[in-house]
């Protein structure tokens, strides 16, 4: 039952989550023409997408905020409908959601692939073999550069697990793009910003790919400084040209829109959109893009007021999908992926001045949750980023640290220790508490679909080590 407000039986009705009408559809292409609705969501349906979209956009012109202070949040009415109707925002330059056209939707194949880590090397690849053949890329994730920018093999792909793991993908023509990650972003300026290293890096790069038979790379440097950005995009032309033939992945961090990384009314820097990844170019010299869209936590500012409390996911598909609008603006959509998490995280919880301080901390593979919810008898439920979890009382069970098969190492790019603004909690938040989420089938199966109606690529897992729920490969078909 939709109950309206008042305003809503006018010439020109109120809209709210879950009205349908060509009222809707005329709603819809007014956020999609002012950046705040990916294009194609004009369904004529207001579902939990454009409410989203409406939210963020009554944030953004200091409408409301808030759906416990002020009514009306997420419902299209008079304010709302005046402010929608009024000039769209200036374009701006890769950090704002605007009205610029996107790229055209994917033509080719969806892709599902999937990064193997080295440290579960020998569950990873057990877990991945019976499932090959629903994979389009392997990404054994085991090289790195040392800080004189030369390879370093931790992995030992030549040895088993490995040869037996990359012949059988092979052989069943999955590609196998060894990952080369790198995060240390002094040493990566050092050495891309000298032509003499950054050349020999590129070489030897390419002469690992051909040497072992590998169909590409994946370039993942993260933490670049901003002013790394012009000596990566020679670095990753120079690479491009010389693996000819070969296939050049690339792994970047999420990079989300300035409406969603300060408050309404805030000042932005002057170096706010000073990124250390050139799209432009990485769409001139990357066969295939994948986003890092993970590791969210609280640092989304509109999600975060939208949302009810406790909200630091891993992914919520709101998130997402701003990830994607806004690559999309110069990435062909023919080459992003989604990158989709399988792990959780773990969080100490505190209210702070009507306010939650988040301390992470870990990270997790489900067992580990699903052992801690079975000890106290909890049944874990949906939260309202649509991932798994629940709350747990620390001193009826002291927080446990995660150990042996049940760890995860990944990389964290959340803040440690935050204070944010998760209004209309759901639960009583009078006590400190623990607060567990995770993704899982149901969550990846969210994405996965988000990733086709968004008309991108594929998706890639990150990651497949033996440890993740079983029931994911379901969905991955």
């Amino acid at each position: 039952m939709i109950i309206l407000p008042v305003c809503a039986f006018a010439a020109v009705r109120s809209l709210s989550l879950g009205m349908t009408g060509s009222d809707v559809t005329d709603l819809q292409n007014k956020l999609i023409a002012q950046g705040y609705l990916a294009a194609g969501n004009n369904t004529g349906r207001f579902g939990p997408l454009t409410e989203t979209a409406v939210k963020k956009f009554q944030c953004a012109k200091n409408i409301v905020c808030s759906s416990s202070t002020i009514s009306g949040y997420g419902v299209v009415g008079p304010k709302t409908q005046a402010a929608l109707a009024g000039t769209p925002t200036s374009p701006s330059t890769g950090g704002t959601l605007t009205g610029k056209s996107l790229t055209g939707p994917a033509t080719g194949s969806f892709e599902i692939s999937g990064w193997v880590p080295d440290w579960r090397a020998a569950s990873g690849t057990a877990d991945v073999l019976p499932h090959l053949s629903q994979l389009k890329s392997v990404m054994p994730f085991g090289y790195s550069v040392s800080s004189t920018g030369h390879l370093i093999d931790h992995a030992k792909i030549s040895q088993e697990p490995w040869s037996s793991f990359i012949a059988e993908a092979k052989r069943q023509k999955v590609r196998v793009v060894p990952t080369v990650m790198w995060g240390d972003g002094s040493a990566t300026q050092k050495i891309l910003s000298n032509s003499t290293t950054r050349i020999a890096l590129e070489d030897e790069i390419a002469n690992m790919v051909k040497q072992n038979g590998f169909d590409g790379v994946d370039i993942d440097f993260e933490a670049k400084q901003s002013q790394t950005r012009d000596y990566f995009s020679t670095f990753l032309k120079g690479l491009y040209q010389r693996l000819s033939g070969k296939w050049v992945y690339c792994t970047v961090e999420a990079r989300q829109p300035l409406v969603d990384r300060f408050s309404p009314g805030a000042v932005i820097p002057a170096d706010a959109e000073d990124f250390a990844n050139d799209y432009v170019a990485m769409n001139k010299y990357c066969d295939r893009v994948e986003i890092m869209a993970y590791d969210q936590g609280t640092i989304d500012l509109r999600l975060n007021l939208a949302r009810s409390a406790p909200y630091a996911p891993v992914a919520d598909p709101g998130w997402v999908e701003d990830l994607v609008t806004l690559a999309a603006q110069n990435i062909s959509k023919n080459k992003l992926i989604i990158g989709i998490p399988n792990y959780g995280y773990e969080y100490e919880v505190t209210k702070v001045d009507g306010s939650f301080r988040y301390d992470r901390q870990w990270a997790f593979n489900p067992p580990y949750a699903m052992q801690i919810a079975q000890q106290l008898g909890i049944t874990p439920h949906r939260t309202s980023a649509n991932e798994i979890g629940f709350i747990y009382d620390p001193k009826v069970l002291k927080a446990m640290a995660p150990a042996g098969g049940n760890a995860t190492v990944i990389q964290q790019n959340t803040p440690a220790s935050t204070v944010v603004q998760n209004l209309g909690s759901q639960v009583n938040t009078n006590q400190p508490f623990n607060y567990i989420t995770w993704s899982d089938p149901t969550a990846i199966a969210d994405k996965v679909a988000l990733a086709h109606q968004l008309g991108v690529r594929g998706v890639a897992i990150f990651s497949l080590g033996g440890a993740e729920d079983q029931a994911m490969w379901n969905i991955l078909k």
